[in-house]
């Protein structure tokens, strides 16, 4: 396998987002009278992935989405400003729960001891997602690119067709590393990149990992065709 770069995914990936939720909403959602609940967060991401997916299409604003959200959670309808303000809440209190996986070092430290370069393709505004890598203190990681710079989200294949055009290397000797089989593996082979499926609880296909600590030995191996070679 000639491969050049690594594009990793940062939330599931490199970011443990899901436990940043979980701490997030029990300190957020007591301001509102609420308490946390396993049923709680499940209705929470389920509201966040129905309302990020019309963003990721350009339906709405990353801000409208947030607003949608809260909405559908509290069910209110306050206008723009107390529904930015509330939010507010929630934002703070992820920010300061963002936290790394504990295997995302290893998995950057594999690929540039590899001999490859390293970027960050994700969904999420550059804000948020610059502001996640810093607190992990993984500044200087290498180019990331967001809808925001790009104008188009995972899973559309010309999000990683063109994070591979700004980043001067050819989609077929790029390796795209992500949880989301929907959204990081799939369209990036449809765009020409080899990808591999960071699945950390259950196998989906042959080429998977179960955690970014095992990058180092599938980068030795024989490694996938850019369709998958399933």
């Amino acid at each position: 396998m000639i491969l050049r770069g690594v594009l990793f995914d940062l939330d599931g990936t490199l970011g443990d987002h899901d436990a940043s939720v979980r701490d997030a909403l029990t300190a957020w959602l007591p301001s509102l009278g609420l308490a946390y609940s396993a049923e709680v967060h499940e209705v929470w991401d389920a509201l966040a992935e129905k309302h990020l997916a019309a963003w990721r299409t350009r339906e709405i604003t990353f801000a409208e989405q947030r607003r949608r959200r809260l909405r559908d959670f509290l069910g209110i309808h306050d206008e723009e400003s107390e529904l930015d303000a509330i939010f507010a809440g929630f934002v703070s209190a992820y920010a300061v729960s963002y936290r790394a996986f504990d295997d995302a070092f290893d998995g950057i430290a594999a690929a540039r001891d590899a001999g490859l370069t390293v970027a960050v393709l994700t969904n999420g505004s550059s804000e948020q997602q610059n502001g996640k890598l810093a607190r992990m203190g993984m500044t200087g990681i290498g180019p990331v690119w967001t809808p925001d710079d790009l104008g188009v989200a995972k899973p559309e294949p010309a999000t990683f067709a063109l994070a591979c055009a700004r980043w001067g290397i050819p989609a077929g000797q790029v390796l795209s590393v992500g949880d989301r089989h929907d959204l990081d593996v799939l369209p990036a082979r449809v765009a020409g990149l080899r990808a591999v499926h960071l699945d950390r609880s259950r196998e989906t296909e042959g080429h998977r990992i179960g955690s970014l600590r095992d990058l180092a030995a599938y980068l030795s191996g024989p490694g996938p065709s850019p369709s998958g070679g399933k």
